[in-house]
């Protein structure tokens, strides 16, 4: 149980004046629908970089990776990140001087002008849609976390509301507070304030990464407490195994370079940022400097997850002394759910009874996504935890400025000035896109409480119908994007047609795949749709993970096949209408002149060499 003091409180509040400070302070600078949603393209490398990394780290993401290493272990984390880093290079060298130097404003309209209007219409709507609907996820995943933790019992108490109303405070505070900074700051302000998250991140969590070791007896306890575990569920067992083999880690590489190239290459939220930079070598140099933290970021939110499964499970416990002939007792009392879990991972609560739940086979399903902010509570003191808190809130208000801004600014310039009104005035441009930013964060409110009614009352977090739910998301836009993004690029002959169906073709497939699989877990009795086959059942995947990583592969598969055959026959656009466009037929911008170890291509070495160590070492 939380026991918030005064100043806790008065960290938690000093966190939202600097927000609020910083969007007022931005406000001056905001004149044109250009300032609003690309900052003027004036911001240096390194303010970009770190918002870059940020940018991606909202709520499910920050306390996702700590269930992720509560359950699958820091080996398979540091392997998926190998392929993060490989495809930012790749983005930083190849992709960003097409970007950048096309002067899109975003990737859909990118796709507009080397394809066409339909294939960039297509993309806008899935992008805008999905962006809604992972910001609600991320809203709702944190706010849940909140209230299992009892963080506003206080407050909401003091108002006389219900402890169910801890959810609602959570989500109006934080979606009042990103409204309120980014109609001040627009992008800017997002930008900066994801610079704040960052370090806020990494003075909020570092104490309890330490502490946590220490308790366990260092680096040698931790690898004797918990032994390695497969996260698809292929080399022996869904859960716990003797050790990863070549072919858990082939597929770890594999997964972790499609996942990595999916997001890190199309995803406009994080993009943005780097198209903010203020000339073509800044934007190359945004995602190798947001490469290096990258590296480490295992360690800072996967390893909290380790340590909380692998930490000894606290128990109700009378402790006897005498003092002066007289016989003392003092009781500690552990909540029923924490006795019943593991380490300090709490097993899922029963919402009719209030008890912990139990399986057929007499075990208790564990809350994985409790796992990080479990290891906050318990470790952390006055002061650094009100610091730790305001570190989780940073990334929930983070990643929904991220979504908010890609949302506005793919709504204006993508659906809203091509097919309403082309030839406005740039303060009609402004309105809309501070009225779409109102939209995105209203839908993605809506998008978690729509979450909240679907997973019912109880207190625990759905992971298996949330990862499934993510990656459906992500099969059924990013992974499609970039098998015809990566044709489109690359290849001269891939037509606007050939991209169109293979993004639906995509789409199709990831949808078909899903409904006729399943995973062997998850809960027994929970609704089969919410976990794929609803067509029917052909195949039975060994874990939820083993099911959305093949889902992702089939979405990509199909649309690069569709996208290559269907541009086979059809008429692909002159060459001198590609230029800027394809990379072959792209000149090579003219070298900034900066000293050798600035430059992007010296900068990736070390970074791939110091990724691939990392990886191998703990594989």
């Amino acid at each position: 149980m939380l026991n918030l003091t005064v100043v806790d409180w008065l960290i938690l509040l000093l966190y939202f004046v600097f927000v609020l400070g910083i969007g007022n302070a931005l406000k001056p600078h905001i004149d044109t629908a250009r300032d609003f949603l690309q900052t003027g393209r004036t911001l240096p490398a390194w303010i970009c970089g770190l918002a870059f990394l940020a940018a991606s780290l909202s709520g499910q993401e920050v306390i996702g990776m700590g269930a992720w290493g509560a359950r699958y272990g820091l080996e398979n984390a540091q392997l998926v990140a190998l392929g993060a880093v490989v495809a930012m290079i790749v983005l930083a060298l190849v992709l960003m001087p097409l970007y950048y130097g096309s002067k899109v404003r975003s990737v859909p309209e990118f796709l507009g002008l080397r394809f066409d209007r339909k294939t960039r219409t297509l993309n806008a709507c899935l992008f805008a849609a999905m962006t809604v609907f992972s910001s609600g996820l991320s809203l709702y995943i944190v706010a849940r976390a909140m209230q299992a933790l009892h963080v506003f019992d206080g407050l909401v108490g003091t108002l006389g509301w219900s402890p169910q109303a801890g959810f609602t405070v959570c989500i109006v505070l934080s979606a009042a507070f990103v409204l309120a900074y980014l109609l001040l700051g627009g992008l800017t302000g997002a930008i900066y304030n994801q610079v704040l998250q960052f370090f806020l991140l990494f003075a909020g969590l570092l104490p309890a990464v330490f502490l946590g070791l220490r308790a366990i007896g260092g680096w040698s306890g931790l690898k004797a407490a918990i032994p390695s575990i497969s996260l698809y569920g292929w080399n022996g067992a869904a859960q716990h195994s003797a050790g990863m083999n070549l072919e858990t880690i082939g597929l770890d590489l594999a997964v972790g370079l499609l996942f990595g190239a999916g997001y890190w290459c199309t995803d406009f939220r994080v993009i943005q940022t780097a198209l903010a930079a203020k000339n073509l070598e800044s934007a190359r140099r945004t995602p190798l400097i947001a490469a290096i933290p990258r590296l480490l970021l295992p360690f800072l939110v996967v390893l909290p997850g380790l340590l909380a499964i692998a930490l000894p499970t606290p128990r109700t416990s009378t402790v006897e002394r005498t003092i002066n002939g007289e016989i003392l007792r003092s009781t500690t009392v552990v909540r029923p759910e924490v006795e019943a879990g593991q380490g300090l991972v709490p097993a899922q609560v029963d919402p009719a009874t209030g008890k912990p739940m139990v399986t057929a086979s007499g075990e208790s399903p564990l809350d994985y996504y409790l796992a990080a902010p479990s290891m906050l509570v318990h470790f952390l003191p006055t002061g650094l935890l009100g610091l730790a808190l305001a570190a989780l809130l940073a990334c929930l208000m983070s990643g929904m400025a991220a979504g908010a801004t890609a949302f506005n600014t793919v709504f204006t310039y993508d659906l809203y000035q091509p097919c309403i009104r082309k030839d406005a005035a740039d303060g009609h441009y402004l309105a809309v896109a501070r009225w779409a930013t109102v939209a995105g964060i209203l839908l993605s409110v809506a998008t978690a409480y729509a979450t909240l009614h679907f997973t019912g009352p109880g207190l625990n977090i759905p992971s298996f119908s949330i990862l499934v739910a993510l990656g459906l998301a992500f099969a059924l836009v990013n992974a499609p994007l970039l098998a015809s993004l990566l044709l489109g690029m690359f290849s001269r002959r891939a037509t606007g047609h050939g991209a169109f169906a293979g993004l639906v073709a995509g789409a199709a497939a990831a949808l078909l795949h899903l409904g006729l699989t399943l995973p062997v877990d998850g809960p027994a009795d929970a609704p089969t749709g919410l976990r794929g086959g609803w067509i029917a059942v052909l195949h039975r995947y060994p874990s939820t993970m083993a099911q959305v990583a093949c889902t992702v592969i089939v979405a990509f598969t199909a649309s690069l096949i569709v996208t290559v055959l269907v541009s086979s026959f059809t008429k692909p656009r002159p060459e001198p209408e590609l230029a800027g466009l394809v990379y072959s037929l792209t000149p090579r911008p003219a070298r900034a002149k900066v000293v050798w170890w600035k430059r992007p291509e010296a900068l990736a070495v070390p970074i791939l060499l110091l990724a691939v160590g990392l990886a191998f070492l703990f594989a």
